[in-house]
């Protein structure tokens, strides 16, 4: 349990869900919300390529810079707001304890 994080994920009903994550295993918040079965398709596999794993990130977390493909897929996706990422390109960490997303609709 050491190596794991909470963290509360929104679903597109405004459902809360608050989930434990590992941090030793290499996941991505899009892997996380696949492995609890919440809406997230994630059609191309964790590539940066689809923007089917879009969420708003609603907590005040220091996250990694965007990359130019995540960038670039933002850039192309629809209801995209200042806070959307992609969840797969969040990897699961210690430091995003606490964490709040809320899944942006299909």
């Amino acid at each position: 349990m050491d190596n794991d994080i909470k963290i509360t994920i929104v679903d597109r009903e405004g459902n809360s869900h608050e989930i434990i994550a590992p941090t030793d295993m290499s996941m991505n918040l899009m892997e996380v919300c696949k492995a609890y079965e919440l809406p997230v398709e994630g059609t191309c596999g964790g590539m940066a390529m689809c923007a089917s794993c879009q969420c708003y990130v609603m907590s005040d977390h220091d996250l990694s810079e965007k990359s130019v493909d995540e960038e670039a897929m933002l850039s192309e996706a629809f209801h995209v707001k200042e806070n959307s990422r992609l969840g797969c390109q969040i990897p699961i960490i210690k430091k995003l304890e606490g964490l709040k997303v809320e899944l942006a609709p299909e």
